[in-house]
């Protein structure tokens, strides 16, 4: 510690003062190094006396008249004055003088060897300081020599905690600005901005004859980049391409891919863009050339523009380094700058799909539509959502315009438009109602069977899509492995609320009366306590429950909601509230009740003891962004006696036009009701008061508005063992020869509900854990069963220095959501060259 300085002088002061004849020690400390120190020195058998330059005469009449008997340490912070100045010289003359070198006290203190004192004694101002000196021991630099000592000055001066030059960098560029850097001007105040910049050549390569901050910041960019691009540079970025490549990379990846300094190297990254002009000169680039780079965020801008360009020219088949366009946006994603166009790639990857549909052509039949529908054709209505769902949340869409035109009028009629029509068709053939089961028949199919307690969550205007996400999400949580299934049962037309959710409870009978109320077992049960009346006469020890009444809750207050009872209906109202009230919404909506019912399922088998689930929904729905056109509504007359709604007309007479078909109600229910049900084929909807937001419709017929989903899920009681996906080295490798080699690996199994993805760091070190490589980064989220699909390469380049033949270097890979390292592999460092990097 920096204190054993002054014990060392104590200890030579006390003995000074031994013997007992009255002593008086004059000590000037020339550059009043110990200025700040000598108010802390206590002497065993003397008094410390402070001399100023303007008391000399009075401590003269002091020393030799007011006290002639103890004994004094004069200490004076500035060099004694000449003989002629001096009024204390004849008191010199019979005391003594104490010599105090602090460069030999620090040697000695931190163990460091003479011939490094010279080095010492040049930077003493560094040490003139209490605060900054322990900054330097508490470095713990062990065997020192020339280098250690200035780069534990400079490690000191930027508060690092270890002694590194990479810290020093690092801090310099994230905790101040580059021009006017309060750490540079602190080297050039203790003299060691000639070494800082000496070092900067040695590591980084970067030489100039007036060196900034700035122009090395530049070279790091224009070198990193440099190592990405597969083309040459502009002949005017070439000046600023670094020979230490290697270091410049390793330095780089360790600073994009740290958590708390990935922002600074955006921030440094658009400085070195602006000053290059690196959006204008790179989009001169063919995109082939990029697509590895991620040194610019403008690099990101030109691929997300000409993959745009390609989606708009419908061209499917283009790629990059033989990646398809979904692909890359993949791998864009996962890269740095992905964190910022991660929603961009997203959406583009989901206009991809929807644009691939542009020659879609629906199957004949019923049955074999909705086979092909559960299959296959959901995805289309999932990409469409997640389309817009991303859209939205982008901040600028000025150039996306064209782009969610594209993708409207290719969901919209080469999709629906095409759909629709087979559907309706299919809906009219003879046994239509016997393909799958029907909504009608719910409670006798899928929970009257239930021995045990059985939770049936009811998603108000969740389609079969979103089903299929939720069955998703369950399929990731351990606990329901292998008991999990979804299948699409068809809804009541009209497919609106009431209708669908007296159809899903109990009954003997369903009916919509003339006034058009909806009857269940006679009953009109259209709130929580009449349909729980209803559940109740079926099975005694039920009930009904509002999701917002219980989403809140925890522990005993939610377990008394399910204790002795059989049956829990819980009626939940994210998305079809949301496409009432606020349409545009409605798919993030569908995102939020994936979330709510995920969250509940969890929070009721842990606390409730219930562990049986289905959940359903009483409608699907239809949304399309664009606004509804006039020759899109059918105009029909308004007449008592008639249930005119967006999407169907309930009627004793059947709507004859145009683009309408009719269906008997009482068919639909299993009654004698000789209403008619008129209903449009394709997305058309009729003219009705209060057809304001159109956006978002449902009570017609459409794979959309009538497929719904049950999702039938048994949890595990017990805790289930999950585990993380690993990843493997294929590459035989034991010696590294090169300072960039390619490896490859594989994520050892697919992710599933029990294998946990996660994300890898890669990266070489030293026996003594120094990162001698860049970093990679490998999200492991493969679901692929196909073993060629989990393979994958990383690139690493190595720091130009020398390496020990003698020593162990290993490849680490770092589990960075587990915080853990899970293997390092042993390497041979047999490179030689110490210059231009190979």
């Amino acid at each position: 510690m920096a204190e054993l300085n002054l014990k060392q002088i104590v200890d030579k002061l006390n003995a000074e003062f031994t013997g007992d004849a009255r002593k008086i020690v004059f000590w000037y400390d020339e550059k009043g190094e110990f200025a700040e120190d000598i108010e802390g020195i206590a002497l065993a058998n003397a008094t410390v006396y402070q001399l100023e330059q303007g008391n000399q005469f009075y401590t003269k009449y002091f020393l030799e008249k007011v006290d002639t008997t103890t004994n004094y340490l004069v200490y004076a912070p500035f060099p004694k004055p000449l003989v002629s100045e001096n009024h204390l010289e004849d008191t010199l003359a019979y005391s003594k003088r104490f010599y105090a070198d602090r460069a030999s006290l620090l040697s000695v203190d931190l163990g460091i060897e003479e011939k490094y004192k010279p080095m010492i004694e040049k930077h003493m101002k560094f040490f003139g300081n209490k605060e900054r000196t322990q900054r330097f021991y508490d470095l713990e630099i062990e065997n020192f020599n020339e280098e250690k000592i200035l780069i534990g000055l400079m490690s000191a001066v930027c508060r690092a905690r270890i002694c590194s030059f990479d810290e020093v960098i690092r801090t310099l560029l994230t905790d101040d600005t580059l021009e006017d850097n309060k750490f540079i001007a602190d080297f050039g105040k203790f003299d060691l901005l000639e070494s800082f910049w000496k070092y900067v050549e040695q590591q980084f390569g970067y030489s100039s004859p007036a060196p900034t901050l700035e122009k090395f910041v530049i070279s790091m960019f224009v070198t990193y980049a440099d190592r990405q691009i597969s083309a040459e540079l502009p002949k005017e970025w070439k000046g600023f391409v670094s020979y230490k490549s290697g270091n410049i990379i390793a330095f780089m990846d360790n600073l994009m891919n740290h958590v708390l300094y990935r922002d600074k190297y955006d921030e440094l990254s658009a400085y070195a863009a602006g000053v290059l002009d690196a959006g204008k000169i790179l989009s001169a680039y063919e995109q082939e050339t990029l697509v590895e780079c991620d040194s610019f965020a403008e690099i990101d801008i030109i691929l997300i523009r000409w993959i745009k360009e390609r989606l708009l020219a419908e061209d499917l088949i283009a790629r990059l380094e033989n990646k398809n366009l979904c692909e890359i946006c993949e791998m864009r994603s996962k890269m740095h700058f992905g964190r910022k166009y991660a929603k961009v790639y997203q959406m583009l990857n989901n206009a991809y799909f929807i644009i691939s549909q542009a020659n879609y052509e629906p199957l004949d039949g019923f049955r074999k539509m909705i086979d092909h529908y559960a299959a296959n054709d959901w995805v289309i209505d999932c990409n469409y959502r997640e389309f817009y769902t991303n859209y939205d949340e982008l901040e600028d869409t000025s150039g996306l315009e064209e782009l969610r035109e594209l993708v409207e009028n290719i969901y919209t009629n080469e999709y629906l438009g095409k759909m629709m029509p087979k559907w309706n068709e299919g809906l009219q053939e003879q046994g239509a109602l016997t393909v799958i089961p029907l909504q009608r028949d719910f409670f006798r199919k899928y929970v009257r069977p239930n021995k045990e307690r059985t939770a049936v969550i009811i998603s108000d205007g969740m389609r079969y899509e979103v089903g299929c996400e939720l069955f998703k999400r369950m399929k990731d949580n351990p606990k329901c492995k292998d008991s999990l299934s979804i299948k699409p049962m068809l809804s009541v037309l009209p497919s609106y609320t009431r209708l669908g959710m007296e159809a899903l409870l109990p009954h003997k009978t369903l009916e919509l009366t003339d006034e058009f109320k909806e009857l269940v077992d006679g009953t009109y049960a259209v709130d929580t306590p009449t349909r729980q009346a209803v559940l109740q006469s079926y099975v005694l020890k039920s009930r009904c429950v509002k999701y917002s009444d219980m989403k809140n809750l925890r522990g005993m207050n939610l377990r008394e909601i399910f204790t002795s009872q059989q049956v829990v209906y819980i009626y939940h109202d994210q998305i079809d509230n949301a496409g009432e009230h606020t349409e545009d919404e409605v798919f993030q909506a569908c995102t939020k009740a994936v979330d709510e019912i995920a969250e509940l399922i969890q929070r009721i088998a842990g606390s409730a003891n219930t562990y049986r689930f289905i959940v359903t929904s009483d409608h699907g729905f239809i949304y399309k962004r664009n606004p509804v056109q006039q020759s899109d509504k059918i105009s029909t007359a308004e007449e008592p006696g008639k249930l005119k709604k967006r999407r169907y007309i309930v009627a004793k007479e059947p709507v004859l036009d145009d683009g309408v078909l009719n269906i008997g109600l009482g068919y639909i229910l299993g009654n004698e009701d000789d209403k008619m049900i008129s209903y449009p084929c394709s997305t058309s909807v009729f003219s009705a008061k209060g057809n304001a937001g159109l956006n978002y419709v449902h009570g017609g017929s459409s794979p959309q508005e009538m497929l719904v989903p049950v999702i039938d899920i048994k949890m595990d009681k017990g805790a289930v063992e999950t585990r993380t996906v690993q990843i493997m080295l294929v590459s035989l490798v034991q010696k590294i020869t090169n300072l960039i080699v390619a490896l490859d690996f594989i994520q050892s199994e697919p992710v599933s509900d029990v294998v946990k993805g996660t994300t890898y760091k890669l990266y070489f070190l030293s026996e003594d854990n120094e990162k001698i490589s860049n970093e990679n980064i490998y999200v492991a989220d493969k679901r692929e069963e196909d073993v060629q699909k989990r393979l994958f390469r990383m690139r690493f380049t190595f720091k130009n220095k020398k390496y020990d033949k003698s020593k162990k270097y290993y490849l680490s890979v770092y589990d960075e959501n587990n915080n853990k390292e899970v293997f390092r592999h042993e390497v041979i460092m047999d490179v030689d060259c110490i210059g231009p990097d190979r």
